[in-house]
């Protein structure tokens, strides 16, 4: 008897929902946080090593690149932030339902967005 079930193996072709998406993104952006936060608890341990570390870290800090890291963890924080709300509004039985989980990604996508934003004008 032959299996009459599709198969697609090729990734790249299945077309994810968009809980699925935010759901892998949320993960993605703890990760990012793991190293990110390593990378905070450098340039402050750096910083408090006395008055000319602080100054030559200040003046580090404003070159582009320095700021780019600040943005990319500040947006893993905010996305991350965001979108663990939106779980933690699922567990008390918000949301649950096909459509309220797009919803919620929807709009937890859109804020998490605004904050990004935000934080890249803030960091520039």
């Amino acid at each position: 008897m032959k299996n009459q079930r599709p198969v697609n193996l090729e990734i790249s072709t299945i077309k994810l929902p968009i809980t699925a998406v935010v759901s892998i993104l949320h993960r993605l952006s703890g990760v990012f946080l793991f190293a990110g936060v390593a990378v905070l608890l450098w340039l402050l341990d750096a910083s408090l090593a006395s008055e000319e570390h602080f100054v030559a870290l200040q003046e580090t800090l404003t070159s582009p690149i320095w700021q780019i890291v600040i943005w990319a963890v500040l947006a893993a924080l905010a996305y991350h932030l965001v979108l663990g709300v939106r779980h933690l509004i699922m567990d008390c039985g918000v949301g649950e339902s096909y459509k309220g989980g797009r919803l919620g990604a929807q709009i937890g996508l859109i804020v998490a967005l605004i904050l990004i934003v935000l934080a890249g004008v803030w960091v520039w």
